[in-house]
């Protein structure tokens, strides 16, 4: 029995789901850029989403670079800087300040994630085999 578990648990981690790919959506994040951070860092879209960026500095000039992607927007202090493209490369791309700000510009990253969310799926799948062997345990 616990041969079938360990088996099922893998199977779920790492077969790839089929993909389904949604109707490409429109969305909009306002990213509000300050002392060497990004909010929202983490960005979700599906591939063929049109993504607008909107970025707005607080404190000094700021950038994005879009690595990957090869797409950069500049927000000087209290202004909006708006760049829209579609997400025709799945994967993870990280995004990181591209105007020298300060001591820890460096660190100022963020994600973009292309693809749909199977981690969820996933562990929801990985929870529910746990449960199940806990029950098969209580009643042996």
């Amino acid at each position: 029995m616990w041969l079938v578990l360990i088996l099922s648990a893998l199977g779920i981690a790492f077969i790839p789901f089929p993909t389904v790919h949604p109707q490409p959506t429109e969305h909009h994040f306002r990213i509000k850029a300050s002392s060497f951070e990004y909010y929202p860092a983490i960005i979700r879209v599906n591939p063929g989403d049109l993504v607008t960026l909107e970025l707005v500095s607080t404190d000094v000039v700021h950038g994005i670079y879009i690595d990957g992607y090869d797409l950069e927007l500049i927000a000087d202090p209290g202004k909006t800087a708006r760049l829209s493209f579609t997400a025709d490369q799945p994967g993870t791309f990280r995004f990181r300040c591209s105007v020298t700000c300060g001591a820890l510009h460096p660190f100022m990253i963020g994600k973009l994630y292309v693809g749909p969310n199977t981690f969820l799926w996933k562990a929801l799948g990985i929870a529910t085999l746990v449960a199940f062997a806990g029950l098969w345990m209580v009643k042996k």
